[in-house]
């Protein structure tokens, strides 16, 4: 078991290959089922080559399809956040996981264009888990290492979509060898998807466990504050201005992953004319750097805020998303495979390590209203997956190569508004803390946790 302040319970050590409870142990059964649910949505478009010949899907069919993905995730994230403030983020998990994995097995059966989409729309509500995800990461560690633990959870989890892209045309490829006809063997390979979702949500379950009974009761005997009721923490979330601003960064840092991840391996096949699994390799590349890029994004916001306090880890979110854009500009302007393909390498590392950052920032925002913020905040992320995959990638407006550099340019702009994101107890980017020692009554909301904040308020005292 790991060391953990008496106060809150959450430990202030991180060790991602320990298994011990209940706080590693609830690291990897959280992302692993998260990475199921990525693996789930994004188990489609690696094989929609094949099912477009087959059920005669037309370009703006393929485009609403995964345009509905986003959208279903926007209302579940929106909606998880406040589920896991009542119920907690493992029962919160493991139901949607389990409601959504019968849908997963049910793309095996579809047969025309609305099925196709409706399908898609019903799957892409399980990544609503992203939420439950980061509020449970956020309630098991302490501030000195939420960064890192919030950045490996999601990250390991959002490999799932690169997994996806390596295994679904492998699967296909492998079942179409026993001489299976092809409009059955890219049906067949949804057994695998919907099975695992199932799997990882009954793991979730019997093993997880979520902050100890004990520690609520010591919560409510050392806060002074009444019990408030579903709506006033709601309200509290919704009225807090950083909550909108974290949701627009991450709308144009994750959601730019999803439709990368949703786009790149047509992307490939298409215009560099690669195979199907070829194409499915070198998209696997962009998801796959998710097992160091955000975790990384969360090392660097805990060791930005080690010497700056929560004014670094906003310096280095506005820096990492910045350069994330610059990348995403060059991408759609080399027309070479290999130019292309390094250029999606790098962009993959510093688009992936300013969600980690966003995420590093999250838990600091609102204490009675984390589940909201964080919901807020992950809804963003698919929100701008739907804006940029409605706006530069459905249709004929723009190429694919266009449509990439000016969603670099939506980066770079919408990384601004990070500037006007302030603390009175931390300061913000220009700004200075402006309450150094006492913390008003109606300030103390943004305290997550009390001895490392203090800690944090001296260290920031002296510089």
């Amino acid at each position: 078991m790991e060391p953990s302040s008496p106060r809150n319970n959450r430990t202030t050590e991180f060790h991602p290959f320990s298994t011990s409870p209940p706080h590693m142990l609830a690291f990897h059964l959280a992302w692993l089922s998260l990475f199921s649910c990525f693996f789930s949505t994004f188990s489609i478009p690696p094989l929609i080559p094949v099912i477009r010949r087959n059920l005669n899907l037309s370009a703006a069919d393929v485009d609403a399809a995964g345009t509905a993905a986003f959208v279903s995730s926007i209302f579940s994230r929106l909606a998880m956040g406040p589920v896991c403030d009542l119920v907690g983020p493992r029962v919160a998990s493991a139901t949607l996981s389990l409601l959504i994995a019968p849908i997963v097995l049910a793309t095996a059966f579809i047969s025309s264009p609305t099925s196709f989409i409706l399908v898609r729309f019903l799957v892409g509500f399980c990544l609503g888990n992203f939420v439950a995800n980061q509020f449970w990461m956020s309630s098991k560690f302490s501030t000195s290492v939420v960064g890192l633990a919030n950045g490996f959870a999601a990250s390991w989890a959002s490999m799932g979509a690169g997994v996806a892209q390596l295994i679904m045309p492998l699967l296909f490829s492998l079942v179409k060898s026993f001489n299976v006809p092809e409009n059955t063997a890219w049906r067949v390979v949804f057994v695998v998807p919907a099975t695992f979702q199932a799997i990882t949500a009954v793991l979730v379950l019997v093993y997880g466990q979520e902050l100890p009974r004990e520690n609520h009761e010591n919560s409510k005997k050392v806060s002074s504050k009444p019990n408030e009721s579903f709506l006033e923490v709601l309200f509290s979330g919704l009225m807090n201005y950083r909550g909108w601003i974290l949701g627009l960064i991450y709308a144009f840092s994750f959601g730019v992953e999803m439709t990368m991840d949703n786009i790149i391996a047509q992307y490939f096949y298409y215009i560099f004319g690669v195979n199907l699994e070829v194409a499915g390799t070198i998209a696997a590349c962009f998801g796959l750097t998710n097992i160091f890029a955000r975790p990384m994004g969360g090392v660097v916001s805990d060791w930005m805020a080690k010497w700056f306090g929560i004014r670094g880890r906003l310096w280095g979110l506005w820096v990492v998303q910045t350069v994330a854009g610059l990348l995403c500009v060059s991408m759609g302007r080399v027309d070479s495979l290999g130019g292309s393909i390094a250029l999606m390498c790098v962009f993959s590392v510093f688009v992936q390590a300013s969600s980690g950052l966003t995420f590093g920032i999250v838990p600091f925002v609102s204490k009675r209203s984390l589940g909201v913020i964080s919901g807020m905040t992950g809804s963003g992320g698919t929100l701008g997956a739907v804006v940029t995959q409605t706006l530069l990638f459905s249709g004929d407006k723009f190429s694919t190569q266009t449509g990439i550099s000016i969603m670099g340019l939506m980066m770079i702009v919408c990384s601004l508004p990070i500037t006007l994101i302030y603390f009175p107890r931390w300061g913000g980017m220009f700004c200075a803390p402006h309450f150094l020692h006492q913390v008003p009554t109606h300030e103390q909301h943004y305290r997550l946790l009390v001895p490392d904040i203090e800690a944090m308020a001296m260290a920031m005292a002296n510089d």
